[in-house]
C-alpha cells in the first residue's frame, strides 16, 4: 500500500511543479536558488524541475543540499553558505520540516552573529506545514519567511472535519496519545493526575479551552491540503480495488482480502489512472495524463502583521482542469513583499529591450547574458529576444531596430525635382524640333532647304521629335507595357536618325564625285538610294528589337536589396546580351556616319553641312560612349535619367549642329538664303 501512496504522490505534485515555474515566468525571474534536503525527496525533487526549468531557460544560482549535519558547521563555512545562498534574490525551498528548521535557524544565527538582516523571497513547496511551538517563538521562528511564497495543496470543505476539530476533548482521547501532549503544548499547561501534587507555576488544563482562540499557524481548524490529498487517495484506491474486484472472476469460497492478499501495485495502477467519482466535499476526483485531475495548489503569501500574527493571504492558484492559459492565475498587487517592491532575480543586469538580443559569453550560463544592438536589416521586437529576425524583402527595419516600416517605392516620377526638370527638358526640346520642323516646312522652297535634300530633312526632324518624346516612356511609375516598349522604340528611333544623317552624308559624298567628268555616280543619286538606306538600317535594328522580344523580353522588376530604405520599381533588360547588341548597333550606324562625314568634311558642299555632321556625330559618340559607365554605375531613377539625358543631350546635338545653322541664316539672314550665293560656294 506505501507503493501506491507514493505513485499517487508523485501524480499528485507534477502540477506544483508547472505551477512552479510559470510563477517564475509571471514575474520574470531567471536566477534563482535551489535549496533542499539531502535525501529521496530532495532528490525526485531536482531531477523533476531542473530540466523544467531550463527548457524555459531559467538557471540555478546555487544548488543547495542540506545534509542532517548542516547546522554543525562552523562559522567561517556558515559565512560562505551566507554568501551562496546571498547569489539570488529568490530561493526556492523544498518545505519538509527538516529543510524548514535548518533554514528557521540559520538565519537567526546569522543576523545574531553578522547584524546585517538576511531578507529573501522564498518559494516554498505543499510540504511546508507551519509549526510554532508557542506564541513567544513566532518572531524569531516566522520572522525569515515574511513575504514568502508558498504552494499549498487545496482542500475541499469537508463540513464534518470542522465540528470534528471543534469538539476534541483531550479528556476523552480514546487512545489517542498525542492530542495530551498536544494540549499542552498549545495552551501551556499541564492534567492533574489524582494523587499527584499540582505542580506550582503551571496553570491547569480543564479540557475545556477554547480552540477558537488558537492562531491559525498553531493550530488550522479546516482540513490541511496533505490531509486531504490522503482522503481523496484514500478513497481513490479504494475505487480501484472495487473496480478491479468487480473485473475479475469471483468464486463464491474466495474473500476479499484472500483475493487481494498478494496484491502489487502496479497491478492497481490501470484501475487507479479510471477513477472517477465525487467525494464528499462535491469535487470531482479523476486522474488525467500528469496526475490527479483535482490536484489543485492554492499560492500564498505569508504575511507577518505587527501584532505577531502569520497570515496566509491567497494570492495565486494553479488548476490543471481550466482551459490552457487560465490554468495559473495570480494577483500580483496583493502580495506583500519583504523587501518593499517586486526582486530583480535576474543574472544579468538589465533586461534585453526591443531591438537588441542577448548574447551569451563563453563559459556562462544562457541566464547571464548582454545585450547586443541587432545588427543592420534585422529587428527584434519582444524583451530577451535570442534572435533579430531579418525584415520581409518590402520593409526595413526603423531607427530603433524594434519593428519594420513599409519601404516606398522608388522609380523617377513627375513630382520628383529631376523628374519634372528631365520632363519639361523633353517637352521644350521637342517643342524646338516642332519649331524647326515648321520652319523649313514654311521655307521648303528657298534655296538652302532645297540644297540639303528636303526629305531626309523632314524624316530626320520628325525622328528627333520622336526621341524627345520617347524620353516619357521613362518618367513616371514603370508597368509592363513601358518596359517592354522603352528600350526597343528609342533603338528604333535613334536607328532611323542616324541612318538620315548617314543618308545625308553619303548625299554630299556621291554629290560631289557627281560632278567630275566621266564619273558614274550621278546614277545613283536620288531617292532610291537615300530611301534604301532611311528603310534597311532602321529595319535592321527592329529585326534585333523584334528578337530581344520574342526571347526574353524586358520585364517588370522590383529591386529590394539596391536601396536600404526603398524598393526600386525597374524595368530590367531581360537578354542583356540583346540589350547591348542593340545599342551596339547603334554605335555601329553612328561610327560609320562620323566616318564619312569626316572624310567628306573639306569637300566643297553648300554650307558646309558635312562639317556640322561630323561634329553632331562627334558629339552622339561621346554622350553614348560616356553613357555605359554611367549607366551601369547607377541604380534606380538615377539610371533612368542617365538614359534619358544621354537621349536629349545626343538629340540636342544633332539638332543644333545640323539645323541651328541653316535656321540662323533663313531667319536672320535671309541675304544669304538665295542662289547666287550657293553657286559662288560652289565655285571657291
Amino acid at each position: 500500500m506505501a507503493s501506491i501512496f507514493n505513485i499517487f504522490k508523485v501524480l499528485q505534485e507534477f502540477p506544483q511543479y508547472v505551477g512552479l515555474v510559470q510563477l517564475l515566468l509571471h514575474f520574470q525571474w531567471n536566477w534563482v536558488g535551489l535549496v533542499v534536503p539531502e535525501n529521496d525527496n530532495g532528490e525526485h525533487f531536482i531531477s523533476s524541475l531542473i530540466p523544467m526549468l531550463k527548457e524555459k531557460e531559467i538557471c540555478l544560482a546555487f544548488t543547495e543540499m542540506m545534509t542532517s549535519d548542516f547546522l554543525d558547521t562552523p562559522l567561517l563555512k556558515s559565512n560562505s553558505v551566507f554568501k551562496t545562498w546571498s547569489m539570488s534574490e529568490v530561493v526556492i525551498l523544498l518545505g519538509d520540516s527538516s529543510s524548514i528548521a535548518n533554514v528557521q535557524i540559520f538565519v537567526f544565527a546569522h543576523e545574531q552573529f553578522f547584524r546585517t538582516s538576511f531578507w529573501k523571497v522564498w518559494i516554498i513547496t505543499s510540504h511546508w506545514k507551519v509549526r510554532v511551538m508557542g506564541s513567544q517563538d513566532v518572531m524569531r521562528v516566522l520572522k525569515p519567511f515574511h513575504g514568502a511564497l508558498h504552494f499549498r495543496d487545496h482542500t475541499g470543505d469537508l463540513p464534518k472535519f470542522r465540528d470534528f476539530l471543534m469538539l476534541l476533548d483531550p479528556l476523552k482521547a480514546q487512545g489517542d496519545v498525542f492530542l495530551l501532549l498536544w494540549w499542552k503544548m498549545i495552551f501551556d499547561c499541564h492534567f492533574h493526575k489524582p494523587g499527584k501534587v499540582p505542580t506550582k507555576g503551571k496553570k491547569r488544563c480543564t479540557g475545556k479551552e477554547n480552540l477558537q482562540n488558537v492562531p491559525s499557524y498553531i493550530f488550522e481548524r479546516s482540513m490541511m491540503g496533505e490531509s486531504y490529498n490522503i482522503y481523496n487517495a484514500i478513497y481513490s484506491v479504494a475505487h480501484a480495488l472495487h473496480a478491479m474486484y468487480e473485473s475479475g472472476p469471483r468464486p463464491a469460497t474466495m474473500s476479499i482480502g484472500k483475493r487481494f492478499s498478494n496484491l502489487q501495485s502496479w497491478q492497481l495502477l490501470g484501475y487507479l489512472r479510471n477513477v472517477h467519482f465525487n467525494n464528499s466535499a462535491g469535487e470531482e476526483v479523476s486522474f488525467s495524463e500528469n496526475g490527479l485531475g483535482s490536484a489543485q495548489y492554492n499560492l500564498l503569501n505569508w504575511v507577518l502583521c505587527p501584532n505577531r500574527s502569520f497570515i496566509p493571504v491567497k494570492v495565486g492558484q494553479i488548476d490543471p482542469r481550466a482551459p490552457s492559459g487560465q490554468d495559473f492565475t495570480i494577483n500580483s498587487n496583493a502580495i506583500i513583499w519583504a523587501s518593499k517592491k517586486v526582486p530583480f532575480a535576474r543574472c544579468g543586469k538589465k533586461r534585453c529591450q526591443a531591438g537588441e538580443r542577448r548574447k551569451v559569453p563563453e563559459e556562462e550560463q544562457v541566464c547571464c547574458y548582454q545585450c547586443d544592438p541587432c545588427p543592420e536589416g534585422t529587428i527584434s521586437n519582444q524583451i530577451d529576444a535570442v534572435h533579430c529576425e531579418p525584415c520581409p524583402e518590402d520593409q526595413y527595419p526603423n531607427k530603433n531596430k524594434d519593428h519594420c516600416i513599409a519601404k516606398k517605392i522608388h522609380f523617377l516620377s513627375y513630382q520628383d525635382t529631376l523628374g519634372y526638370t528631365l520632363a519639361f527638358l523633353a517637352l521644350f526640346l521637342s517643342v524646338i524640333t516642332s519649331t524647326v520642323l515648321i520652319i523649313f516646312l514654311k521655307y521648303r522652297d528657298t534655296p538652302i532647304v532645297k540644297a540639303n535634300n528636303r526629305d531626309l530633312t523632314y524624316i530626320l526632324l520628325i525622328s528627333l521629335l520622336l526621341c524627345f518624346l520617347c524620353s516619357f516612356l521613362f518618367i513616371g511609375q514603370p508597368g509592363k507595357i513601358t518596359c517592354l516598349f522603352q528600350q526597343t522604340t528609342f533603338a528604333i528611333l535613334f536607328s532611323l536618325a542616324v541612318s538620315s544623317v548617314l543618308a545625308k552624308t553619303v548625299m554630299v559624298v556621291l554629290a560631289f564625285m557627281a560632278t567630275k567628268p566621266g564619273n558614274r555616280t550621278r546614277k545613283l543619286l536620288g531617292k532610291p538610294l537615300t530611301n534604301s538606306i532611311v528603310l534597311t538600317c532602321p529595319l535592321v535594328q527592329a529585326v534585333l528589337c523584334a528578337t530581344w522580344l520574342v526571347t526574353s523580353p524586358p520585364f517588370l522588376n522590383m529591386d529590394f536589396y539596391s536601396l536600404g530604405e526603398e524598393t526600386i520599381l525597374e524595368c530590367k533588360e531581360g537578354s542583356t546580351s540583346m540589350f547591348y547588341a542593340v545599342l551596339a548597333y547603334l554605335g555601329f550606324l553612328a561610327l560609320i556616319s562620323f566616318s564619312v562625314a569626316f572624310l567628306a568634311r573639306k569637300l566643297p558642299n553648300s554650307f558646309n553641312e558635312a562639317r556640322f555632321i561630323t561634329f553632331s556625330m562627334l558629339v552622339f559618340c561621346n554622350v553614348w560612349t560616356t553613357f555605359l559607365p554611367s549607366y551601369l554605375s547607377t541604380k534606380g531613377k538615377s539610371m533612368v535619367a542617365v538614359e534619358i539625358f544621354s537621349i536629349l543631350a545626343s538629340g540636342t546635338g544633332l539638332l543644333a549642329c545640323i539645323f541651328f545653322p541653316k535656321c540662323y541664316i533663313i531667319l536672320l539672314r535671309p541675304s544669304l538664303n538665295c542662289r547666287e550665293n550657293i553657286m559662288r560656294q560652289k565655285k571657291h
